[in-house]
């Protein structure tokens, strides 16, 4: 595993790790990367630079998945919004597919945070919300299917096994950090291209490698926040940045959610600045999950400002 680096280290940042920003709340770099493997997929190029199924796709929706061609220009999404609640412990945005990690450190380290793509529970499986902490990490797991693979065996004529070795074939794979949810774990997989998309019964997947990385290093006791924000805001040098994201399970972003959205911007908005809501408008209907920048309303005609005007109280509806 590599060293965890110091403040005189900062060139030497494992894949995935950043330092946590004094102002703002943005890490990591978007780039561009130039297919030179006629083999290559967009899942290999995605894991190769720390994203999910979902991430890659998103952001280069004209790209094959599975034949993206030499020369071709990919887009990597390496920049992230950090999630808008405490830096503590793992937090698990369910929206974003993605886990953040804010160790603790020693007196001289840099403070960080660490981020993984991950999957999580499809349709009928939800992965559940809320606080809770790791209760103990368990390595080479043996795998006890539930009732529901079970059954789902035995209406194919099967029977499931009533459990599952350490072992290639174990779908936890070789590293299981076991939840306060009950039934509820942050583990390995042996099917590494879900990664990035809805495909567990509800626990969280990670790529061997990732889990493995953090495995040693999240006591018993950790907290465990898993939240869903399909909208996040951002802040780089005093520019406010919009991720939308597409909500799970829904058509469309809840007033809640946008009404929340809103109040964030406004709260840091020290300037007074009329934000294009128009704009942002487009940006959740869009909802590529890529960062985006908000800019002020232009200077409109009256009529364009009524239009404007209606859209921001479209937004704001039932927001109260």
């Amino acid at each position: 595993m590599a060293a965890q680096p110091s403040t005189a280290q900062e060139t030497e940042w494992p894949k995935g790790h950043y330092p946590l920003p004094e102002e703002g709340n943005i890490i990591g770099e978007a780039d561009t990367f130039i297919v030179k493997d006629y083999e290559d997929t967009l899942i290999d190029i995605a894991r190769r630079h720390n994203l999910g199924y979902q991430e890659i796709v998103r952001a280069n929706p004209e790209v094959s998945i599975w034949v993206p061609g030499v020369g071709t220009e990919v887009t990597i999404p390496g920049r992230f919004i950090l999630p808008n609640v405490e830096r503590t412990g793992v937090v698990i945005n369910i929206a974003e597919l993605r886990l953040y990690y804010y160790p603790d450190v020693k007196t001289g380290e840099t403070p960080r945070v660490e981020t993984y793509p991950i999957g999580i529970g499809r349709e009928g499986f939800d992965t559940p919300l809320g606080v809770t902490e790791t209760t103990m990490n368990i390595k080479n797991p043996a795998w006890y299917p539930p009732e529901s693979v079970k059954r789902e065996a035995e209406a194919r004529g099967e029977t499931a096994p009533s459990v599952v070795p350490p072992g290639p074939d174990n779908p936890l794979g070789d590293h299981a950090i076991i939840l306060g949810f009950d039934g509820y774990l942050i583990h390995g997989t042996n099917q590494p291209d879900g990664i990035g998309m809805r495909a567990s019964r509800g626990c969280i997947r990670m790529l061997p490698d990732d889990i493995e990385s953090i495995f040693d290093r999240i006591p018993a006791g950790t907290q465990v926040n898993i939240i869903n924000q399909p909208i996040k805001i951002g802040w780089d040098n005093g520019q406010p940045l919009v991720q939308a994201l597409p909500p799970l399970g829904v058509e469309d972003h809840t007033m809640t959610a946008i009404s929340d959205a809103i109040s964030r911007l406004e709260q840091r908005n020290v300037d007074g600045v009329s934000f294009d809501y128009e704009q942002l408008s487009d940006l959740l209907a869009l909802s590529n999950g890529l960062i985006e920048p908000l800019y002020p309303k232009p200077e409109p005609s009256n009529k364009e400002d009524d239009n404007i005007n209606s859209v921001y109280e479209e937004l704001t509806l039932h927001s109260s």
